[in-house]
């Protein structure tokens, strides 16, 4: 059946609007000269009668005329401005359609031939919606192969059937492009009219969503039908020094077939218009609805501007024969095709024969050769409009084959089609599914949409005008997600500047690992500054945005970009402050041990007896205890050692100072009871000392004891004091008792203090409150100093303090009060004698 129906003619009838045409420009008016009263005819269009025909309302002219300067007719007159104009021919081509052939009457057609069942329309987005205004009435099929058509009546789009892939599988191309690429500082320059406001609105906070985002976003300019064309050069001079000002290198042209022109002068602007601004290669990204046009006097200019172009083509395949047809066209054997005998003239600067020829003028022989012609001029591959074309067309052919064949055979096919009704088409345009002559699918879904994906095309241009275009990569719909778009980024030919290395369009350099982006006031957020993480924190990633802490047992390296696990610490004795410790801490154990031996050996000489011996005793002990005490405090914290030390340090010491406190007392007592009718002297004597050490002494162990059984001591890890070390450590358990351990120790110190102090003048030889109230100095010395000092040490050197402070304390009550004892025992024993007590 298919090949029945395409054995009929089934042709164009090419109404031709203003436009571009790919490869060449056509400057004749393209109007005729109307008396007043009678409808303007097209002058360039295509017929050729069949059983079915196809419309087409094309864009494929750019025409240049003087301004309106109402010096005549203004029907003798093009306008200029492009949506006016647009409507003009566009309104006139539709209503073209609806006459009879060769006269211009809407609406009114004498018979049945001729009439035309479909309308391919494009590339350019100003058609769509004047078309529709008459032909909807109709309900004739319109199929589109460019810009998506912006129809605000949603049932008006029933009657569009999209030959062009989805405009939203695009944008979402050049999304991933841009991501792939690491492009998140990009321009914008838009289409000015509701196709370019379309694409800003949707775009803008999609881009802005995935980290992109724009230095500038501006209106290509308004393109003329006028000769004023320096006029239009100016503002366009406006925008290219935007563009090569900016720091961006990835710029999108989000614009139509005519704007390329513009950027065909890019490498020549100065000659066009002042400028005082350097150029600067930019990777220009196009979308599909943008392919190369130029003006026949373009046709020298150099090509610079469109090297390594990444472009969006709607996706295609080679069709077989398509060359050998091109070489078929010939002007002299397409005598009703006027439109070739300009395209001709135009592309090979020649002229047909006329009446009258300038010498000047070089004569069309017809046998030129299309493939002769450089590709800015004619390109012999399709182009993916082009495509698009060609599957309309296809799809009308087998959209009419699926509704004839549903009738009656006893009609003709004719007689078939005025009954249907041509409206009746756009079922089977919507529901067609086959494969065209390249092997491709073409269908669509239960969108609307085609489909048919993206091409990616890298150009790359030759000073000799010429042009390659390479595809290196593919949005395909059909995909899984995760092959949706595909690049082969090795493939790409980049501008010349950046010398074949992927080019950066960011807004400032990478914030590397160990720095964190910070955002600069009053720029868009892709601008930043890069500032080190703070201390403890580490990025080890590009353009982090925030820094993070690393866990408890790791660490942040210098560079601050990567965690090192911690190492465990402790006070040893395998270290030297440790040995150094335990060696001062036995050595007064020693001495300590030393001087109880003395006192023991000397116990019956005045010296020892004098201020009760026994107590003497068991604070040389409580001395000797406390200084081996300091060793639980070295070496890895257990549960026993954390058990022990604080307690064990409490209750020495609450002894030694109990010990010490029962000797001033005593002192004081004895020598008040020597006074006539004193009350004292039943208090002199052994009791009191020992009642002085039990009850402080039972006082701190009863403390000690409720603090073992409701909280205790125990071994734990210290992951913040040092930053590169776990400290183990005791965990004192309750706080609380932890320092009511510490008060009462120095309320007994302060009060022993107190006594000594006012018992340092007694008159007595061998009276020890004045060697007492000094130690007690000493003492209380080294524990205020201790407090800032434990303070403000970290980690293992707090245990050190610790031991110091203990070690000194204890030391300083062994000195001050038996040194100089011993001194007297061992090299003044003459001064040991009871003689001298009596003499004092």
């Amino acid at each position: 059946m298919v090949t029945q129906i395409f054995s009929k003619k089934m042709v164009f009838f090419i109404v031709v609007m203003a436009g571009l045409l790919p490869g060449f420009t056509c400057l004749t008016p393209q109007i005729n000269a109307c008396a007043v009263g009678k409808s303007p005819l097209m002058k360039h269009k295509y017929f050729l009668s069949g059983d079915f025909i196809i419309a087409g309302i094309l864009s494929q002219f750019y025409m240049i005329s003087d301004p309106v300067c109402f010096r005549r007719h203004p029907s003798e007159e093009l306008v200029d401005e492009l949506l006016y104009f647009m409507a003009r021919w566009t309104y006139l081509a539709s209503m073209e359609l609806l006459s009879t052939q060769g006269r211009f009457i809407p609406n009114y057609k004498c018979d049945s031939k001729d009439r035309a069942i479909s309308v391919i329309a494009g590339p350019n987005s100003h058609i769509y919606p004047y078309m529709a205004n008459v032909l909807n009435v109709y309900k004739m099929p319109q199929l589109t192969y460019g810009s998506p058509p912006t129809i605000d009546d949603k049932m008006q789009t029933v009657f569009f059937h999209r030959f062009f892939p989805n405009g939203d599988q695009q944008i979402m191309g050049i999304l991933q492009l841009l991501l792939y690429f690491r492009w998140t500082w990009i321009g914008l320059i838009s289409q000015p009219d509701v196709i370019g406001e379309s694409f800003v609105q949707n775009v803008v906070p999609l881009f802005s969503q995935k980290g992109v985002c724009f230095d500038f976003i501006e209106e290509m300019v308004k393109e003329t039908f006028s000769n004023d064309i320096l006029s239009v050069l100016s503002d366009f001079r406006k925008t290219y020094v935007i563009m090569m000002n900016s720091t961006v290198n990835a710029i999108i042209l989000y614009c139509e077939n005519q704007n390329t022109m513009f950027f065909r002068m890019l490498p020549n602007i100065e000659e066009f218009v002042e400028v005082s601004i350097e150029e600067k290669d930019k990777v220009w990204i196009m979308p599909a609805q943008m392919e190369f046009t130029s003006l026949a006097l373009q046709r020298a200019m150099d090509m610079h501007a469109f090297h390594g172009v990444i472009t969006f083509i709607a996706s295609s395949k080679e069709i077989p024969g398509f060359n050998k047809f091109l070489q078929m066209r010939n002007p002299s054997s397409e005598a009703e095709d006027h439109l070739m005998r300009v395209f001709w003239e135009q592309a090979f600067q020649c002229s047909f024969p006329k009446d009258k020829l300038d010498e000047d003028i070089i004569v069309c022989t017809g046998e030129e050769k299309l493939e002769n012609l450089p590709k800015s001029v004619f390109d012999t591959i399709m182009s993916g409009q082009s495509y698009c074309i060609y599957n309309a067309v296809y799809g009308v052919a087998h959209a009419l084959q699926a509704m004839l064949s549903l009738k009656s055979k006893s009609k003709t096919r004719r007689e078939i089609l005025l009954a249907q009704k041509a409206w009746q088409l756009h079922h089977y345009l919507r529901t067609i599914s086959f494969n065209n002559t390249a092997g491709e699918k073409i269908s669509f879904n239960e969108n609307g949409d085609l489909e048919t994906g993206f091409d990616i095309i890298n150009w790359v241009t030759f000073p000799n005008q010429t042009f390659v275009k390479v595809k290196v990569g593919k949005i395909d719909p059909t995909a899984s997600p995760d092959k949706l778009f595909t690049i082969s980024a090795q493939d790409i030919i980049w501008p010349a500047m950046f010398n074949q290395v992927q080019p950066l369009s960011v807004c400032n350099d990478n914030c590397y690992s160990g720095t964190r982006k910070r955002k600069i006031e009053g720029k868009p957020f892709c601008c930043y500054d890069c500032i080190p993480c703070a201390k403890g924190k580490i990025s080890n990633q590009m353009n982090a945005v925030d820094c993070f802490q690393c866990s408890e047992d790791q660490y942040p390296n210098k560079a601050q970009n990567l965690c090192i696990l911690k190492t465990t610490t402790f006070l040893s004795y395998s270290e030297p402050l440790g040995i150094t410790l335990a060696t001062v801490s036995l050595f007064f154990s020693f001495i300590t041990t030393l001087i109880l031996c003395i006192f023991i050996k000397e116990q019956d000489t005045p010296i020892v007896k004098a201020n009760n011996r026994n107590l003497t005793y068991i604070l040389l002990i409580a001395l000797f205890l406390s200084f081996l005490c300091s060793l639980l405090f070295i070496g890895k914290p257990d549960q026993m050692k954390c058990l022990l030390r604080q307690t064990a340090f409490g209750i020495i010491f609450s002894v030694a100072f109990s010990c010490i406190l029962g000797k001033t007392t005593i002192v004081v007592i004895a020598f008040m009871a020597t006074k006539p009718g004193s009350k004292m002297r039943k208090w002199v004597g052994n009791r009191l000392a020992k009642g002085i050490i039990l009850s402080c002494s039972i006082a701190q162990f009863t403390i000690c004891i409720v603090w073992l059984i409701i909280s205790p001591p125990f071994p734990d890890l210290d992951m913040h004091s040092m930053t590169e070390e776990i400290v183990l450590e005791c965990n004192e358990g309750s706080a609380i008792l932890f320092y009511l351990v510490l008060s009462f120790m120095g309320f007994l110190a302060s009060t022993s203090f107190t006594v000594a102090f006012l018992a340092r003048k007694l008159p007595d030889s061998f009276n020890e409150a004045k060697f007492i109230t000094f130690s007690m100095l000493v003492f209380c010395s080294v524990w205020i100093s201790f407090v800032p000092t434990y303070l403000s040490t970290k980690g293992k050197y707090m245990v050190a303090v610790e031991i110091f402070s203990i070690l000194a304390s204890a030391a300083g009550l062994l000195g001050c009060i038996f040194f100089p004892k011993c001194y007297i025992i061992i090299f003044r024993p003459d001064l040991n004698t009871k003689g001298q007590l009596i003499k004092k």
